[in-house]
């Protein structure tokens, strides 16, 4: 039975998303009239798609895995493949045909592809960890700050305060472990077709197990397909498989997908401001994935994509009645910095997150994808673990 005053809410929610889309649509129609703006236009879009496509699907990374993990429950967890499997068959595509013949010296343009080691594995433990102690990876943060999450302002300021203490011990770890990584990028070793074989192939023994444990498939709630688009949550499997589609076509126009650069950039600016850096990071800049240089301009393609997910997925969650702001509890806050922190550093120092490192860098087929993300989920399921037996996670 709905609520008393819902159907006189509808149209006032209606109104108020087609406002954001309507000034989205207008930010990308000025953004692309401007000398340069082409690309700063894209971002924008394919932010907003991304974060209509998350909402929709609740897609996170640390739900999915802890739906598995508790309830045993592996839609999730078969929506995050159907994102990589899309992804790593888009990719090579296009890298197809930007680099025909892979086994040269040279990586591909501006691809997720970091050093594989010591610490890239401590970076996925300590980013898995944080999404366990503040409940989301941070491109779930970000869509769950349009729908008024308490928690999700402190874990993304908790993850800014996280980059500036990776960007303190960036040397130290650079010294003794990252410079001497290796870089190890699948299709040079083995062609783009071993390579994507070989990708699908580790994807499909990894769900066959899962598919086993499917649950029953449930009726329709209903067949109206505006409510199926806008209000119903979508399956994870179609959520995964738009992600996967979104990360090919941003590649081919922007760039992959990532929502830490701009985090980063900003965080690196601030703390350089108070003198809080070292003179120099050392080979830092040098490496792929989410950059963390400073940002001089004020618009960035990264900062746009950002923008566009939170406004996309605020509206999402207003025309389906899933904008719910809320005053924090004092819990809330101290998860919600003390994971955003292990978030930020984790992403600092790993090149990037569950977004840039795990699914783009997989997509592209890096390596240290596939070992960031192990990291990842076993880092997020011991603390969960650890968490549930001392009574303070749920």
């Amino acid at each position: 039975m709905s609520a008393p005053g819902a159907g006189r809410a509808l149209p006032v929610r209606a109104a108020l998303s087609g406002l954001i889309a309507a000034g989205l649509a207008a930010a990308v129609w000025r953004l692309s009239g401007e000398p340069g703006g082409a690309r700063l236009a894209l971002s924008l879009v394919f932010g907003a798609l991304f974060g209509f496509v998350l909402q929709r699907s609740r897609f996170c990374f640390y739900c999915q895995w802890r739906e598995f993990l508790i309830g045993g429950d592996p839609r999730g967890m078969l929506g995050i493949l159907a994102a990589l499997a899309a992804g790593v068959a888009g990719y090579a595509v296009v890298l197809g045909a930007w680099m025909p013949d892979p086994s040269g010296t040279r990586l591909p343009p501006d691809a997720h592809i970091g050093p594989v080691g010591p610490v890239l594995i401590l970076a996925g433990l300590a980013f898995g960890a944080g999404m366990a102690v503040s409940g989301s990876c941070i491109s779930a943060h970000l869509y769950r700050l349009g729908e008024g999450s308490p928690t999700a302002p402190f874990a993304l300021l908790g993850t800014g305060l996280g980059f500036v203490l990776g960007f303190l011990s960036w040397n130290p770890l650079y010294l003794a472990s990252v410079s001497e990584a290796p870089v190890l990028w699948l299709p040079r070793h083995l062609g783009y077709g071993l390579s994507l074989a070989l990708s699908l192939a580790l994807l499909a023994a990894l769900a066959w197990p899962l598919l086993r444990r499917l649950p029953a498939p449930q009726p329709r709630a209903s067949h109206d397909p505006l409510h199926a688009v806008f209000v119903a949550r979508w399956p994870v499997w179609l959520g995964g498989l738009a992600v996967g589609a979104l990360g090919t076509l941003a590649y081919l126009r922007v760039g992959p997908l990532g929502v830490t650069a701009e985090i980063g950039g900003r965080s690196r600016q601030a703390a350089g401001a108070l003198g809080l850096l070292p003179d120099r990071l050392e080979g830092l800049d040098t490496f792929r994935g989410c950059a963390t240089a400073l940002r001089d301009a004020i618009l960035t393609p990264n900062g746009l994509f950002i923008g566009g997910l939170v406004l996309a997925a605020l509206a999402a969650a207003l025309l389906a009645g899933q904008f719910r702001p809320a005053l924090p509890t004092r819990g809330q806050v101290v998860r919600g910095l003390a994971g955003g922190v292990l978030l930020g550093w984790g992403a600092m120092t790993g090149l990037g997150c569950s977004v840039g490192t795990l699914l783009s860098g997989i997509m592209a087929g890096a390596v240290s994808g596939w070992v960031f993300g192990l990291a990842m989920f076993a880092g997020a399921a011991g603390t969960l673990w650890a968490g549930r037996r001392a009574g303070v996670l749920a």
